[in-house]
């Protein structure tokens, strides 16, 4: 698979294909090399390479509101695949604190996945919500995912995975940058063809125009990968124009390398011995104070600004020991062994830990008042769910030049 920089739009119809129909052939492989080996690759390979060096762009919005604010408004979210479509849409609409948003950096959209009624979720969004959307694959799933998900009634149809941007006005010169991914993705139990890319698009909004990148990076990773996919993305941005910048997503700064289960308990022990309380407190909810630094040094050293930008120290993600679906998701790279121990160390703090996953960055930008920075969570639906697995966070800013 040859990953490149796409910077051609199209509709979502360019995303239809056949490849399901090889995917009992694809699950036979324990490797990308060993694929890459097989005389399937070369029958699948141009297919393949289409739909995740594509990007889909279509506008909804008028884009002509007659009261513009001064400033402009940015939600950054994990929607978790968009499983709970019709709570996050209702939350997109009437939270408060979530609604009205010029521009929306959301990762985590299927397209054509069980587990999330096989809608186009960004379209299906875009649509409810009357704005123009981007969306970059990246992933093909081979299969309906891991833990719970991979329980989900029905079969995938298109099995796409990826991330979008969403904006009141229009967006051009779009672009997807790939980030090489931080572990094999045809290893373990759930294979997927592709890699995490960054969504990158300039915003015409009335205020001036800017440019905005929704960022997911890799989970299963070392954290010197995710400040590497970090480095990728700022040097592609630094043969751009210069304008404003806001960065935005899910940077999965969990503090630990997670590039196989053997690391992630060494990592595990390593904070037993620092104390469970002493990371609960200073290091989960403030990755950039230490496990996390060279990334976030390298961001403030190529002159953007994130401090003034978030809630640091407020978790966007919360784990639970009475939570049954992220134990079951937890068993598919962690030992069973593993359990107790980490059961003892949660409620050592109560029995809830939360982390700092999603951030902000920017140049040329500066927040528009000193509660400019949000983190927006307890979001769910009439009936309780939660509607993703991470919080929301959101950003009222100024141009700066």
């Amino acid at each position: 698979m040859r990953p490149r920089i796409s910077d051609q739009v199209y509709l979502p119809s360019f995303l239809e294909h056949d490849l399901n129909q090889r995917f009992d052939e694809l699950l036979k492989f324990d490797s990308l090399a060993e694929l890459e080996s097989a005389p399937i690759h070369a029958e699948i390979k141009d297919e393949a390479e289409r739909i995740l060096n594509s990007v889909i762009y279509e506008e909804f919005s008028c884009g002509n509101e007659t009261a513009v604010r001064s400033h402009i408004s940015a939600l950054a979210w994990n929607i978790e695949r968009g499983n709970i479509f019709e709570g996050i849409l209702d939350a997109l609409k009437q939270n408060a604190n979530l609604s009205g948003k010029d521009v929306l950096l959301l990762t985590e959209l299927d397209h054509g996945m069980a587990r999330s009624g096989n809608r186009f979720v960004a379209q299906d969004l875009a649509r409810e919500l009357r704005l123009n959307y981007a969306f970059a694959p990246v992933y093909i799933a081979l299969q309906k995912g891991s833990g719970v998900e991979a329980m989900a009634e029905g079969e995938n149809t298109n099995s796409i995975h990826g991330l979008a941007m969403f904006s009141k006005w229009p967006m051009r010169n779009i672009q997807a940058v790939p980030l090489p991914n931080g572990k094999d993705k045809m290893w373990g139990k759930e294979k997927r063809l592709g890699w995490l890319r960054a969504l990158v698009a300039e915003v015409q909004h009335p205020a001036g125009i800017f440019r905005a990148v929704t960022v997911h990076l890799d989970a299963h990773c070392s954290r010197a990968h995710r400040r590497l996919q970090m480095q990728i993305i700022l040097d592609h941005l630094d043969t751009l124009p210069e304008m404003p910048t806001l960065i935005g997503g899910d940077w999965n700064t969990t503090t630990f390398n997670s590039q196989s289960s053997t690391r992630a308990i060494m990592g595990y022990w390593r904070r037993v011995f620092m104390g469970p309380k002493n990371v609960a407190k200073n290091h989960l909810p403030h990755p950039e104070r230490f496990f996390e630094k060279a990334l976030f040094d390298l961001i403030e050293g190529r002159g953007y600004r994130f401090r003034d930008l978030n809630n640091i120290g407020t978790g966007t993600l919360h784990y639970h020991v009475e939570s049954i679906e992220k134990n079951t998701n937890l068993r598919d790279w962690v030992p069973e062994w593993c359990f107790p121990f980490i059961f003892w160390a949660a409620n050592r703090v109560g029995g809830s830990v939360s982390s700092r996953l999603d951030w902000f960055a920017g140049k040329g930008i500066v927040p528009a008042s000193p509660s400019a920075a949000k983190t927006i969570g307890e979001l769910r639906d009439k009936d309780g769910t939660p509607l993703s697995d991470h919080d929301a966070i959101s950003l009222d800013f100024r141009l700066h030049d």
